[in-house]
Order: structure tokens, then C-alpha cells, then sequence
């Protein structure tokens, strides 16, 4: 009997890099569990779109559709709700974050990129007008703290705030000892730099706009790196561990 149909649906980019990276993402998904039936789907800015590939499905089959997003947010709570209701034997799963493995990737960018602990560090998301997507991401600003003693603040592209750009004046102002220093006394060291976290996939819009933020450093995605494939099966697993549950 073969395994349900992965439908990984990421956002879409028109960045190629950003594209390329997501697409060696999906190949590395299927390379983990070879034989699994993985299909492209997004839900902007790229075809195919997700309502066509889950109206195109085998009858009768089963398939998840894997959010290749970071948090929960309008396009898994609307878009892929939407596109799971429209077919019977079709099932979502949770996005790929937050989760500790992310927080120990963005640590590892942070180091490969030279950051201490004298350092601010602002963890930049795309950002959401769903509540839900930026407690998702302070979670995960709670999981990086776990591992880092640098002040870090979340901030977000759109639709949240603080906004990025707003996030690394408030730094500034705390490290020159401005009118916001008052509250984290001491916690940004006045020798050290504002750097950006990128929590986001790949390279594309929201990653070329943390370079003019302001800040001294922006961090590298987090593709390329095995840790998201094996999320995403995770994840993919689960769905159907809690479908299977459901019927029992």
C-alpha cells in the first residue's frame, strides 16, 4: 500500500535563489522517505497553486498538505484550511515552527556569522496580522534565549510589529543610552552590534529588506540545512498519527 501523497506547500518567491532553495528543500523531503509521492504546491507568487494541485489529486487517496512556513498564520489558518476542506482524504499539517531544532539552527547562523554575546540580536519574521503567528514566534524567541545570553527582540516584515526597522532604532537608542535604555539597563553592551536573525526559509523579498533595515549584520536563512526536511516529515507524520487517532 503506498504511503499518502506530501503535498509540500511553501509560500512562493519570485527570488530564483529563494525558489532553488525551497525546491532542493522538497528533494531532500522525498530523499528521506524514498518512494513517498511528494508534490509541489504554493500559495502566492509561484505555480502550481494549492487549490489546483489538491483539486488534481488521484480519487480516493490520501494526502497531507505540509505548510513549508514557519508559523501559523492566514495562509495555513485560510488558504490551506480552504484548499484541505475542498477534498475528502485530505488532511493539514502544523507549519514547521516554532520548534527547538529552529532555534538551535538560527544559534548555529548566529555563530557562523560571528555574532557575541555583547551583541543585540533582533529575530526578524515575515510577519502575519494573525495573533497566533507572533506568539509563534516569540516562542521561538524564548527557545533562542534558552540557548544565547544576547538581548533579543522579535520583530516582523509586515503586518506585525515592532516592525524591523523600528526594532534596530529601538536598539540603538537603548545602546546609546537614549530615553529607552531605562527599562533593559545594561542588557545591550554599548560596545556591541544590532544584528538580524533571519527566521525565514530562503532568500526573496523579505530577506533582501532586513539588508535595509539599518542593522550592522543580517544572518543567512535557515535553508540550506537537513533540519527542515526532517521537520516537515514530522510534521507530515502527525497529521496522520492524529487522523488515525480521530477515527479509532
Amino acid at each position: 500500500m503506498n504511503s499518502p501523497i506530501l503535498i509540500a506547500c511553501a509560500h512562493g518567491t519570485s527570488s530564483p535563489l529563494g525558489a532553488s532553495e525551497v525546491n532542493a528543500l522538497r528533494d531532500g523531503i522525498a530523499g528521506l522517505r524514498p518512494g513517498l509521492d511528494v508534490r509541489e504546491a504554493y500559495v502566492d507568487v509561484q505555480d502550481p497553486d494549492l487549490p489546483a494541485v489538491v483539486a488534481g489529486l488521484p480519487a480516493g487517496e490520501t494526502a497531507v498538505v505540509v505548510p513549508l512556513l514557519l508559523s501559523v498564520g492566514y495562509h495555513v489558518k485560510v488558504d490551506i484550511a480552504r484548499a484541505v476542506k475542498s477534498r475528502p482524504d485530505t488532511l493539514a499539517a502544523a507549519p514547521l515552527g516554532p520548534d527547538p531544532r529552529l532555534a538551535a539552527l538560527l544559534d548555529q547562523r548566529l555563530r557562523e556569522a560571528g555574532v557575541t554575546d555583547n551583541d543585540a540580536v533582533i529575530l526578524a519574521a515575515a510577519g502575519s496580522s494573525d495573533p497566533n503567528a507572533a506568539r509563534n514566534v516569540e516562542e521561538l524567541a524564548d527557545q533562542l534565549r534558552a540557548l544565547r545570553s544576547n538581548r533579543i527582540v522579535a520583530a516582523y516584515g509586515a503586518s506585525a510589529k515592532p516592525s524591523v526597522p523600528d526594532a534596530v532604532a529601538m536598539l540603538r537608542e537603548e545602546a546609546s543610552g537614549g530615553a529607552g535604555a531605562g527599562e533593559s539597563a545594561g542588557a545591550v553592551d554599548l560596545g556591541g552590534r544590532v544584528v538580524i536573525a533571519s527566521y525565514l526559509l530562503a532568500p526573496g523579498f523579505f530577506h533582501d529588506q532586513l539588508a535595509k533595515a539599518g542593522a550592522d549584520l543580517v544572518t543567512a536563512p535557515l535553508l540550506p540545512s537537513p533540519v527542515l526536511a526532517e521537520l516537515a516529515l514530522e510534521r507530515y507524520d502527525s497529521a496522520l498519527a492524529a487522523a488515525s487517532q480521530a477515527r479509532a
